[in-house]
């Protein structure tokens, strides 16, 4: 017999029902990792967005592995969160399962003679201060692009005039089958922030730098870190780089040539003088935000004849 709140108030035991149901969906031992309607725009630099369906910190990679191989079984679509540098999340949030990859045993970083490991949640930033710590170059020319190694070796992330992919070595990935990997450096394709690592989880990315003077470095990256950061604005906190710069042009250029610096749309703009910035107002929606980008891209379109490419991931 139900008592007296059972189903009056606001359908208490229909809801305790369906959470125990949709917690089925996960082996007993994984239970207590997943938690339910997970606010995603706290976590992400936007501020945006709906809650998580389902919502996971899986503490070792065995459990990463395995809550993936489970929502699979069970057909409950998977992403995977980072540091949600470039994500914009739509308020109805994301039915599914959302695994971030923010814990520690996720985000080491190791350093071998002139190799260096890191797993998928290490903080971009971070990879390159240890790098360049041990005394190896060829990834402080990255230095002030956010985001973690995993996505930005899946993008192939760019700055400096060199990408990323150029220092990969290998990379150990989680495959559709749910088999763990490694794909090797002639197995590896990357071009201009692409690579064939898509739809791929990857678990870790061994690097191969070289040895260099650890003062000479540590100047270098400094350097790179003051006019990384002079590029961003500094007055919101809510920002993200939108749009991927074209194979020899600007994005910034591009949008000022376009006359859109500045442009804002309800409460979404871009920032004036510094148009590769999205930033995200007070009250801003989702729909401010793709109606923003959905006309810069027709005006650059039509200015240049240049098709701007999303560096944001919308869920």
């Amino acid at each position: 017999m139900l008592g007296d709140g059972g189903l009056s108030e606001g359908g208490t035991f229909r809801q305790s029902f369906l959470w125990l149901y949709d917690s089925m969906a996960f082996p007993e031992h994984l239970q207590h990792l997943i938690q339910h309607d997970q606010s995603l725009a706290e976590l992400t630099w936007l501020g945006i967005g709906g809650p998580a369906r389902y919502f996971a910190e899986p503490h070792t990679r065995e459990q990463l592995i395995e809550l993936v191989q489970a929502a699979r079984a069970a057909a409950i679509p998977v992403r995977f969160l980072g540091s949600g540098s470039n994500l914009l999340v739509r308020e109805a949030g994301f039915d599914g399962l959302v695994i971030s990859l923010a814990a520690a045993p996720l985000s080491q970083v190791s350093v071998a003679g002139t190799e260096v490991t890191a797993a998928a949640g290490a903080k971009l930033g971070h990879v390159i201060t240890q790098a360049v710590g041990a005394g190896l170059g060829g990834l402080e020319h990255l230095a002030g692009i956010p985001g973690t190694v995993g996505a930005a070796v899946c993008g192939n992330a760019n700055a400096g005039g060199g990408d990323i992919g150029t220092a990969v070595q290998s990379v150990r990935v989680l495959d559709t089958d749910g088999s763990v990997r490694t794909i090797l450096r002639d197995e590896l394709q990357f071009s201009h922030r692409k690579s064939n690592l898509s739809g791929l989880l990857i678990l870790e990315v061994t690097f191969q730098l070289e040895s260099r003077d650890v003062t000479t470095l540590t100047k270098r990256l400094q350097k790179l870190w003051i006019v990384a950061n002079n590029e961003r604005p500094t007055d919101e906190p809510r920002i993200a780089q939108p749009f991927i710069d074209p194979d020899g042009f600007s994005v910034g250029d591009l949008i000022q040539q376009a006359g859109m610096s500045g442009m804002r749309l309800g409460n979404a703009s871009l920032a004036a003088g510094k148009p590769n910035y999205l930033l995200a107002h007070s009250g801003a929606t989702s729909e401010d935000i793709l109606q923003l980008l959905e006309r810069v891209r027709d005006q650059v379109s039509l200015q240049s004849g240049i098709d701007l490419q999303l560096n944001l991931q919308i869920w």
